[in-house]
């Protein structure tokens, strides 16, 4: 495993002058089906956000794509021109406190794309889920055009002796504070804290890969640092676009290039706060004959609950979570291409389910939810998970832009 799986990274963030508050935005493949969201959203905030340098998935079918991306890279090149931001080459703590008054702690680091593979998942960062190919391509356009890259991945570290962010948590103090901001659409309040002792921390990642330790807990030899817990699309994407570039540089280029890594946020699994919820599925164009259809077809002494104009339908699953929803993805997936003009939306959070099955008059699928301590075992066993399996806290909870990094 290279020593270079994980760096401190070059971060930009908004100068002082900017309100952070209308500058940081949601994850952009949250609310797909809520327009209404991106719509006071946009209301809210000013000419100067990170709602200008990314593209919400709600708009993907919307027509305007092109110059959707256009506009994303303008604004980019604009912000840096204008001299938004300053750079702070440490990594950074984050400490966040959602509406739901779950905590998060985090640390900002830049990750090795050479370290990861989203087809094979032998490397030491592994995809937690499929990849959908048909969403990078838009993706993977804007990137081959941007000058910078915002995260919203998330990495799971599997440390349940609590020995990497949890005693950085513990060193921070009040003069390490770079941000403190409130995040709009009921985000709640985060503070990000500059990291003194970079090489310790790195010492302390770069511990949990140890051989010994790979053997005992999961019974291979092979490296499992980091599971990608949350953007796998976008760790995948910056891997493509890396792909790409490699070729026309030389070996010396290459250890060094800014697109050879990713920008992340690493949050420990055993994290207290840190909840597995469901992503439920809402599919529209169909009623009653796919429920019934999904009653026949599907079997197992699990349960799920299906919801369709007010009327509430059981089905049985496997008992497993991470089969049931095998089980579930597969029939729909199979549905859909049986049944022309039925499609399919993920939604995070039963009130939200409720919602949008209810102003669409989709059926509503609430999903099981996962056990957190079964992942790192079912990865190393299975390979990748069932695409959206899991969600780390409800749709409010995920992760907001707020920092960037050059990739040019």
């Amino acid at each position: 495993m290279t020593e270079d799986i994980i760096r401190v990274p070059r971060v930009l963030l908004p100068k002082e002058d900017v309100d952070l508050e209308k500058w940081a935005v949601i994850a952009c493949d949250q609310f797909t089906s809520q327009g209404e969201y991106w719509q006071k959203l946009r209301d809210h905030c000013g000419e100067v956000s990170a709602l200008h340098i990314i593209f919400p998935e709600y708009y993907l079918e919307r027509g305007d794509m092109e110059e959707r991306i256009r506009s994303i890279n303008l604004h980019m090149t604009d912000y840096l021109r204008k001299g938004i931001f300053r750079e702070v080459n440490d990594f950074i703590l984050t400490d966040r406190v959602t509406s739901y008054g779950h905590r998060r702690v985090g640390l900002i680091a830049a990750v090795d794309l050479d370290s990861y593979d989203f087809m094979t998942g032998g490397l030491p960062i592994r995809a937690t889920e499929a990849t959908v190919k048909e969403r990078l391509p838009v993706r993977l356009k804007i990137r081959r055009g941007a000058p910078l890259e915002l995260p919203h991945v998330l990495l799971l570290i599997d440390d349940e002796e609590r020995s990497v962010i949890e005693p950085v948590l513990a060193s921070v103090t009040e003069e390490d504070l770079l941000y403190d901001t409130d995040l709009n659409m009921s985000g709640g309040h985060i503070k990000g804290y500059r990291v003194k002792d970079a090489e310790k921390v790195r010492s302390a990642v770069l511990a949990l890969a140890d051989p010994a330790r790979m053997k005992s807990r999961y019974g291979i030899e092979k490296p499992f640092l980091f599971a990608v817990g949350d953007g796998n699309h976008s760790v995948a994407t910056a891997k493509l676009l890396w792909e790409e570039i490699k070729p026309s540089l030389s070996e010396e280029e290459r250890r060094d290039h800014p697109a050879r890594y990713v920008l992340v946020e690493i949050v420990n699994l055993y994290e207290d706060d840190l909840l597995f919820e469901a992503i439920h599925r809402v599919i529209f164009g169909a009623g009653l004959p796919f429920i019934e259809e999904m009653q026949r077809s599907l079997s197992g002494e699990g349960h799920v609950t299906v919801l369709y104009r007010d009327e509430m339908y059981g089905v049985d699953v496997p008992k497993v979570a991470a089969e049931a929803v095998k089980a579930v993805q597969d029939f729909i997936d199979d549905y859909i291409a049986k049944h022309e003009g039925v499609s399919v939306d993920y939604i995070h959070g039963d009130a939200n389910l409720s919602e949008v099955a209810a102003s669409h008059d989709g059926v509503a699928i609430f999903m099981p939810v996962m056990e957190k301590s079964d992942l790192f075992p079912y990865v190393v066993k299975h390979g990748s998970l069932p695409r959206k399996t899991f969600s780390m806290g409800e749709a409010e909870e995920k992760r907001y832009y707020l920092e960037c990094r050059r990739i040019r």
